[in-house]
């Protein structure tokens, strides 16, 4: 999903004039052309900002989600292709005179109907008024595979039951639990080594006290960490790709240990307000990643059938992504630059960022030190930021080229870490190739103050690497070349 041109936050959708009825059928208005991005993005968009993640930062949910909605999308439109065959869905080929976009669409309108409601079944009035707005009923539940409505109950149905349960723990149920399940909760038995009052090992993760800024605080948990054992879509087991062991942030190891908390320090006490706006840009993914890939569909002027194709391409590739990096992240359990450094440096006076508006500083006890991005609920190593931007990057590559013209512009004083402040002037960022666009996505994570820089190229050698499997994967599916899966 993007947020190329719906950057606005919504609950529900209200495009109802957009669409007509044209006759007792029904049918959406010629002018819809894209309904998924239209519509069904922004309406699901607003509902993942308000529930799951309001600065769209906790990528593991997401991408799932993502994958899920875009994968009945492709599902959905397979029977109107001449060749392609669905993930979990194989239905009888539609003949010449039915493959047109308005079938398409409402195949997809009922597809990501089905999804939505097993994702979210409290939010069933949202999507009840995303399917009213644009004259579609809702409760149509054929399962008539000649038609675009049972196509869409079809193909949104098959997904859902294959990935209800699927590893994530999306009911709450896996792992034995009877009562008082909580959905996504881990029951792999995850424990951290340290607590967030004590650095037991300077090697390991340590899960951070975080200030809610009104004199309550929350202690992190490590979000998902049975996400490495969820089922992906394109490989059988993320441990086909391992990544090398972050030798440097073993403690053991102390003068590398040391080096790479040292470069976090001098990054940070030398921060531009570039670096710190291209930090904020990456880490919301729907702004960034998301929006990157739509920008090429539109400049393309893409079809309705090859942006669903960009959609769950860029989608699948991350999710499988994120399953790999989340295995090597536990697998790692690798230590985050602010342990690291108050555990060298103590109440020692470093140079570093001072915080919000206070600029590059000498006299900064290191045990104050803050990254000027919040640190995420995840161990460190590899970066899945950097991952997720190389996968996407990766797959764009293959699929349409390296060629890329996207850019945002920062209003002054827009960042949401230093508001007010930063930029002092307005800015303009802009990427024209898909590797400048994963390049500056991974140095982001260095310049905002949450990995250490290995774990940055061992994020982006993950994705490629994933990212390739990923296409393949999605070329077998368009060219038929499949078996059950």
């Amino acid at each position: 999903m993007n947020l190329l041109k719906f950057k606005k936050h919504i609950k529900t959708c209200t495009f109802s004039a957009m669409f007509l009825l044209t006759s007792q059928a029904q049918a959406l208005s010629p002018s819809i052309t894209n309904g998924p991005f239209e519509v069904i993005i922004p309406t699901g968009i607003g509902v993942i900002l308000e529930d799951v993640s309001p600065n769209a930062g906790d990528p593991s949910i997401i991408f799932r989600i993502t994958a899920m909605v875009s994968n009945s999308w492709f599902d959905a439109i397979a029977p109107y292709n001449s060749k392609a065959v669905g993930v979990y869905s194989q239905l009888p080929r539609m003949p010449e005179d039915m493959r047109t976009d308005e079938n398409r669409n409402i195949s997809s309108f009922y597809s990501s109907y089905r999804v939505f409601n097993a994702i979210f079944p409290e939010r069933s009035d949202v999507w009840r008024e995303m399917m009213i707005s644009v004259d579609l009923d809702p409760d149509n539940n054929t399962q008539d595979p000649t038609t675009a409505i049972g196509i869409g109950n079809i193909a949104g149905s098959a997904i859902v039951n294959a990935r209800l349960h699927d590893g994530i723990n999306q009911l709450g149920d896996e792992g034995g639990c009877i009562y008082n399940c909580e959905p996504y909760a881990d029951y792999t038995g995850y424990k951290p080594r340290n607590t967030a009052y004590k650095l037991s090992n300077p090697s390991k993760w340590q899960p951070a006290l975080v200030s809610r800024g009104t004199g309550i605080y929350d202690i992190q948990q490590f979000v998902t960490p049975q996400l490495g054992r969820t089922t992906p879509y394109t490989y059988r087991s993320p441990r086909r790709f391992r990544v090398p062991a972050p030798k440097d942030s073993r403690v053991i190891n102390r003068k590398a240990y040391r080096a790479q908390a040292d470069e976090v320090l001098s990054v940070s006490a030398s921060l531009t307000d570039e670096q710190k706006m291209k930090a904020e840009f990456f880490d919301h993914k729907f702004n960034s990643v998301f929006a990157a890939a739509a920008s090429v569909v539109t400049d393309m002027d893409m079809s309705l059938e090859d942006s669903i194709i960009v959609e769950f391409l860029t989608n699948v590739a991350s999710f499988d992504t994120a399953i790999s990096v989340w295995y090597n992240k536990r697998k790692y359990d690798s230590v985050r630059p602010f342990s690291a450094i108050e555990f060298l440096y103590r109440d020692r006076s470093v140079a570093a960022w001072g915080g919000p508006g206070k600029g590059s500083v000498q006299d900064l006890p290191a045990d104050q030190w803050q990254s000027y991005l919040s640190v995420a609920n995840h161990p460190e190593y590899p970066s899945a930021t950097a991952s997720f931007c190389a996968a996407h990057a990766q797959v764009m590559r293959r699929f349409v080229g390296d060629d890329l013209n996207f850019s945002v512009s920062i209003p002054a004083g827009s960042s949401q870490v230093e508001p007010g402040v930063t930029p002092a002037l307005p800015l303009d960022l802009a990427w024209n190739s898909w590797t400048e666009f994963e390049d500056d996505c991974g140095i982001s994570r260095l310049w905002g103050g949450v990995h250490f820089y290995p774990s940055i190229p061992a994020g982006m050698d993950l994705g490629h690497e994933i990212a390739d499997v990923a296409f393949d994967f999605v070329q077998r599916h368009l060219d038929g070349n499949v078996s059950n899966h």
